[in-house]
C-alpha cells in the first residue's frame, strides 16, 4: 500500500500540474492481493488506513477532488467491500458506492477468479452529485457489463460516469472499449474509466487502457497497456455544452407505457 499511496500522489501532482479539477483513480487502488484471505487481513477502515488518510492529506493541500477505489472491512470482517470514494478538495469523503457486480467468472484459457470469495456485493446505486465538473454518478469495473444502472444514473442526472477498473487482459482485449463507448452513447454522458495497468502478482495482471469516453462516443483520451517505470495521466475535457446539445438533437424518449422505466 505504501508504493500504491506513492504512485498516487505521483498522479495528483502530475494532475496538478496539468490543471485538472479532479483526478479518477482504477478500482482497488490501495492493493490487489493474491488470495481472498490477504484480501480481507489488508483492509483497513477510512478513519486508520494510511492510504486513505495519505490521499486525503494530498486532496487538502493541492485543492484537488479525488475519486478512488478501495477496501473496507465489512461489519463482522469476513469479507471487504469493493468501495469507490469520493474525496473533496477539502480532503472530506463526501460519496461512498460499494460495487454491485461481483466478478466471478472462469475463462477457459485464462484466470479464474471469483470476487464473491471475499467482497461484500453492494445494495444500493448512489445518487449523482454535483461536482466541479458536473453531475458524477459511481460504478465500479464489471458493473460496467450492465446498462441498467448506468441509464439510471443518467435518468438521476448524471453528466459523468465513472468506471474505475481492474479488467482482465482477455475480457479487456475482446470488450473494454466496446463496451465503455455504448455506455457513453445510450447514457449520452461521458465516461471516465481509470484502469488498473500490468502485473500485480503472479496471478493477476491487469489490461490498462484508462479512457474518457464523450457523449458522442468519441474517445477524448486512452493511455496503454503497458505497465511504465512511473504511472500516467490521461487529461480531457469535460464538454457540458456539447452533452445538452447532443442531448437535445437526439432526444432518448423512454417507450415507458411500453416497458419498465429504469
Amino acid at each position: 500500500m505504501t508504493h500504491n499511496l506513492s504512485q498516487s500522489r505521483t498522479l495528483v501532482e502530475k494532475a496538478v500540474a496539468l490543471g485538472a479539477k479532479a483526478l479518477f483513480l482504477p478500482e482497488a487502488s490501495d492493493y490487489i492481493a493474491p488470495s481472498a484471505s490477504e484480501t480481507i487481513s489488508l483492509a483497513q477502515p477510512t478513519s486508520t488506513s494510511p492510504f486513505v488518510q495519505g490521499l486525503q492529506s494530498s486532496a487538502r493541500d493541492h485543492k484537488l477532488s479525488i475519486n478512488v477505489g478501495i477496501h473496507e472491512p465489512t461489519q463482522d470482517g469476513k469479507k471487504v467491500k469493493n468501495t469507490l470514494v469520493w474525496i473533496d478538495e477539502f480532503g472530506e469523503i463526501k460519496q461512498r458506492y460499494h460495487k454491485l457486480h461481483l466478478f466471478d467468472v472462469d475463462i477457459p484459457g485464462g484466470p479464474v477468479l471469483k470476487e464473491s470469495n471475499s467482497v461484500e456485493k453492494g445494495m444500493e446505486l448512489i445518487r449523482p452529485f454535483g461536482t466541479a465538473l458536473g453531475n458524477v454518478g459511481m460504478l465500479i469495473c464489471f458493473d460496467l457489463r450492465f446498462p441498467e444502472p448506468s441509464l439510471a444514473l443518467r435518468r438521476q442526472g448524471a453528466n459523468i460516469i465513472t468506471y474505475p477498473s481492474a479488467f482482465t487482459v482477455p475480457t479487456g482485449v475482446a470488450h473494454w472499449s466496446t463496451l465503455l463507448r455504448a455506455r457513453a452513447i445510450e447514457t449520452q454522458s461521458y465516461v471516465v474509466a481509470a484502469a488498473q495497468v500490468g502485473n500485480h502478482n503472479e496471478k493477476r495482471t491487469s489490461y490498462g487502457h484508462s479512457m474518457i469516453i464523450s457523449p458522442w462516443g468519441d474517445v477524448v483520451a486512452e493511455l496503454g497497456g503497458v505497465e511504465k517505470d512511473e504511472p500516467e495521466i490521461a487529461v480531457g475535457e469535460i464538454d457540458l455544452g456539447r452533452l445538452e446539445k447532443i442531448r437535445k438533437e437526439i432526444p432518448l424518449l423512454r417507450r415507458t407505457d411500453v416497458y419498465p422505466e429504469i
